[in-house]
């Protein structure tokens, strides 16, 4: 903010004219939505002046689904995952869909063109946003592309020393919706733990860290002729996608929203006592349920390998002794025969049938 009077100045215009008119709304709007809960929000002068506090997140698979247009009943849903893996849900982003085009020579046109529109957007997010201090932001998200990190962690990969600076770059992010902190929990009493992960969940940020920024001179030159392999973070962007649809997943599996204690990406460290765990998506319920979710994206037919994987995971939790437990797979792709005909898990759910609504 340019001039330290603004605040004043917007609560006397208030105060003063927009209140005298009642068929006025004023909406302030911005990315850095920080800077209004700071600023706005919880400022004393502006204390009983706010009506409705929005914050847009994503569009659902659903509506995604509509930005193929009369394309979109003759999609794979797996081919619109692979372009949803590189904008996510955000409505600007997928505008720019050419239904007529594969999802592969979207991402070539969007992505890996000097004029693509996501070529330079990582540039403009972060010199909009952060102005001055985007160099301190652009490593944080860097430090954490390659998976999850706690704030111990992340420290370590920005090679500096614990300071509250970092976490509250960290909260920036997270008001913008770039990064989410997920917290696990107590599966004795559902209670939140102190313990946290700093997850990106910005697919676009992830994607453009991964591929383009290390391609970025041989994009200027126009000597890129091939897409490079996507695969190594497919898994990482379809989890994002799975978790920003939670409230379909509990549909699918017939979940009531209100009996959710509790439901994040879980993980539980290793102790004198317990051995250490990582859960994809772990949904506890107050009928003492636990729905173990392991969420898979694959070009190839998901194996039978995927029970061994699934049950050296729950026999590390820390169970209690009253809880049931139903291990799900939320999967895109194909299953091999031998894990179509396996009872191990209770639900198998095609995360393309979400595109239906």
């Amino acid at each position: 903010m340019q001039d330290p009077s603004f605040l004043g100045k917007l609560k006397n215009a208030w105060d003063l004219h927009f209140a005298r008119n009642p068929s006025l709304i004023l909406i302030l709007s911005g990315s850095l939505s920080s800077w209004i809960e700071r600023n706005i929000l919880h400022h004393t002068g502006f204390l009983g002046r706010v009506s409705l506090d929005l914050t847009l997140g994503e569009l659902p698979l659903s509506t995604c689904d509509l930005f193929w247009r009369e394309q979109r009943n003759r999609i794979r849903p797996q081919e619109k995952f692979r372009l949803l893996c590189v904008t996510g849900g955000i409505p600007r982003y997928l505008e720019e869909i050419n239904p007529s085009l594969s999802s592969e020579a979207n991402i070539q046109r969007l992505c890996f063109t000097r004029e693509g529109l996501l070529f330079n957007e990582f540039d403009h997010i972060f010199a909009d946003l952060f102005s001055t201090r985007n160099e301190t932001y652009r490593r944080i998200v860097g430090a954490l592309v390659d998976g999850p990190l706690d704030l111990d962690s992340l420290y370590k990969a920005l090679g500096v020393s614990k300071t509250g600076k970092i976490s509250d770059y960290a909260e920036d992010l997270i008001q913008t919706g770039l990064l989410a902190r997920d917290f696990t929990w107590s599966l004795k009493n559902g209670h939140e733990s102190k313990l946290s992960r700093l997850r990106l969940s910005d697919n676009y940020v992830r994607f453009y860290l991964k591929y383009i920024q290390p391609n970025r001179r041989r994009i200027e030159r126009g000597t890129l002729s091939r897409l490079p392999n996507l695969d190594s973070v497919s898994g990482l962007q379809f989890e994002n996608l799975v978790l920003k649809n939670r409230l379909t997943l509990f549909q699918l599996l017939s979940i009531d929203s209100n009996d959710v204690i509790y439901d994040n990406p879980f993980f539980q460290r290793k102790t004198q006592r317990q051995r250490g765990c990582q859960i994809d998506y772990l949904i506890q319920t107050k009928y003492n349920t636990l729905y173990v979710c392991e969420i898979k994206f694959s070009r190839n037919p998901l194996a039978p390998s995927v029970v061994h994987e699934v049950t050296e995971k729950i026999s590390r939790l820390q169970i209690p002794r009253s809880m049931s437990y139903r291990p799900v797979l939320i999967y895109s792709g194909e299953l091999s025969r031998g894990l179509l005909e396996d009872e191990f898990f209770a639900a198998k759910l095609d995360l393309g049938t979400a595109f239906s609504g």
